[in-house]
C-alpha cells in the first residue's frame, strides 16, 4: 500500500470514529417522551453545547430552557439554553460559577418538569463546585496533582467525587422531585456512569471506601483541606432513581472505524475500548504485536489494522516536562520501537480534538518518521525522555490539527500493517 493511501485510510477511520459520536446525529434517537411541564436542560463537558443545540433542534415545540458549561472554544450558538465556558483540565472561577448556576437551576424544577442532564467527558473539571471547606485554589491544586500523578482514571474519579458538591450524584439529589434523565457520551474505559464526568447524576459507588491509600500516593503536596475530607468517613447518601442513557461510546466509534477498514479490504482487529497504562509502554507493546503480524501473520494476516480506545497516562515524575499529550507520547514510543519498519503506519488522537493541553488532536507516523526527524537533527529517545512528543511531531509536520470536534469518546488509536 502506498504511503499516501495508508494515511488516507487512517484518516477515514478517524473521521468515522468521531462521526459515530456526533451529538447532532445520535442524541435525538435517545430523547425520552416529551414532558408535560418544562424541560430544564443542564450539562457539563466538551460536548455539552453541541448536545444542547441538538436538544433544541429536536424539540422545537417543547418549553426548553437551562444552562450548560463547556470548554473554552467548544461553544456553539443556541437559542434557549445558556452556554457557559470554563477551563479544562484545570478548573477556574468560571467553571465554579457555572456549577453553582447549574445547581440553582435544577433546584427550581418541580414534579411535572423534566430535568435533562447532558454529560460528556471533561465535565468533572468544567463543573467544579468544591465541597466545604475546600477553596477553588485547593481544587486547582488537587487537579494539577492528579494530572501529573499517573493514577488511573478510576482512582482520580474517586477523589474528585469525594471533594465535590455536584459529582457523585450531587446534581441528581438537587433535581428532586423532578424527573431526571441523563444523556451521556462516554469517554471512560468501561463506560461506567459513575466515572463519566465523575458521575453527577448517579450514586457514588465508592462513597464508603477508605481512600487513605490514594492520599498517601498523592503525597505531601495534597492541600490539607482536601486531605482532611478524603481521610474522614463519607456521609451516607440517599438512593434515587436513575434513568441513564449512553448515546455514544468508544466501542461504537471503534466499530464505525472497523467498518471503514473492512470496506477497504483491511482486516480490523479491535483490541478493546478500555486500554489503560503508561502511554510510552503501550506504544512499545503495540510495536511488538504489529511486528509479529508483519513477520509471522499472527494473530492476523496483513493487511490489518489494530484499533483501540481507552485512556493512557503519562507520569511526569521529576522530569521537567516538554509539550505533549498521551497520544503523541504513545506514537513517539511506537515509532522508536518500530525503527522504521516497512509497511506500518499509525495514527492516535484524542477524539475531542485536543491531546492533553495542546492545539493538536494527535499525530500520524509512517516508516519514514524517524528518518525525517534525523534529517532535522532530532532524536526520538531524547524527546520521549522529556515528554516532549508534541515538539517532535510539530518539527516534522506530523501533527493532526482538527480543532474542537464537539464530542469526546476518549482516545482513538489505529495501527495499519500493510
Amino acid at each position: 500500500m502506498r504511503e499516501e493511501d495508508a494515511k488516507a485510510l487512517l484518516l477515514r477511520m478517524m473521521d468515522a470514529a468521531i462521526a459515530a459520536a456526533d451529538p447532532a446525529t445520535v442524541l435525538p434517537r435517545h430523547l425520552p417522551e416529551k414532558p408535560t411541564g418544562r424541560c430544564i436542560v443542564v450539562g457539563a463537558g466538551k460536548s455539552a453545547a453541541a448536545m444542547a443545540r441538538a436538544v433544541e433542534k429536536a424539540w422545537p415545540d417543547v418549553n426548553v430552557s437551562g444552562v450548560v458549561v463547556t470548554r473554552y472554544g467548544h461553544a456553539v450558538p443556541t437559542d434557549r439554553i445558556v452556554v457557559r465556558e470554563a477551563a479544562h483540565p484545570v478548573p477556574d472561577q468560571a467553571g465554579m460559577d457555572a456549577a453553582a448556576e447549574i445547581l440553582r437551576t435544577v433546584q427550581q424544577a418541580g414534579p411535572e418538569d423534566l430535568v435533562l442532564a447532558l454529560i460528556s467527558g471533561g465535565g468533572s473539571a468544567l463543573m467544579s463546585l468544591p465541597a466545604a471547606p475546600l477553596t477553588l485554589d485547593d481544587k486547582i491544586a488537587v487537579n494539577r496533582l492528579l494530572l501529573a500523578s499517573g493514577l488511573a482514571i478510576d482512582d482520580m474519579n474517586r477523589i474528585r467525587r469525594r471533594l465535590s458538591q455536584v459529582k457523585g450524584g450531587g446534581l441528581a439529589r438537587a433535581a428532586t422531585p423532578a424527573r431526571l434523565v441523563t444523556l451521556a457520551i462516554s469517554d471512560v474505559p468501561g463506560d461506567d456512569p459513575a466515572a463519566i464526568a465523575s458521575g453527577p447524576t448517579v450514586p457514588d459507588p465508592t462513597s464508603a471506601e477508605d481512600l487513605s491509600h490514594l492520599v498517601r500516593k498523592l503525597g505531601p503536596s495534597l492541600p490539607e483541606a482536601a486531605r482532611a475530607i478524603l481521610m474522614r468517613a463519607a456521609e451516607p447518601q440517599p438512593d434515587f432513581t436513575v434513568d441513564y442513557r449512553l448515546i455514544a461510546t468508544p466501542q461504537m466509534s471503534l466499530e464505525a472505524a472497523a467498518e471503514v477498514a473492512q470496506n477497504a479490504g483491511v482486516t480490523p482487529v479491535l483490541l478493546g475500548d478500555a486500554l489503560e497504562g503508561e502511554a510510552a509502554q503501550m506504544g512499545t507493546v503495540m510495536a511488538g504485536i504489529v511486528r509479529a503480524i508483519a513477520a509471522h501473520s499472527t494473530p492476523v494476516r496483513a493487511p490489518a489494522v489494530l484499533l483501540s480506545g481507552g485512556e493512557a497516562t503519562v507520569t511526569i515524575g521529576e522530569t521537567l516536562p516538554g509539550r505533549g499529550g498521551r497520544n503523541t507520547e504513545f506514537l513517539l514510543a511506537l515509532a522508536q520501537a518500530l525503527k522504521g519498519h516497512a509497511g506500518i503506519h499509525a495514527l492516535a488522537v484524542d477524539t475531542d480534538g485536543i491531546d492533553g493541553t495542546e492545539d493538536a488532536a494527535g499525530a500520524i507516523i509512517s516508516p519514514r518518521t524517524l528518518d525525517e526527524a534525523r534529517r532535522k537533527g532530532l532524536t526520538a529517545h531524547d524527546f520521549l525522555a522529556r515528554h516532549d512528543s508534541y515538539s517532535f511531531f510539530d518539527a516534522i509536520g506530523a501533527l493532526l490539527r482538527s480543532g474542537p470536534t464537539l464530542t469526546n469518546v476518549n482516545d482513538f488509536r489505529a495501527i495499519l500493517v500493510a
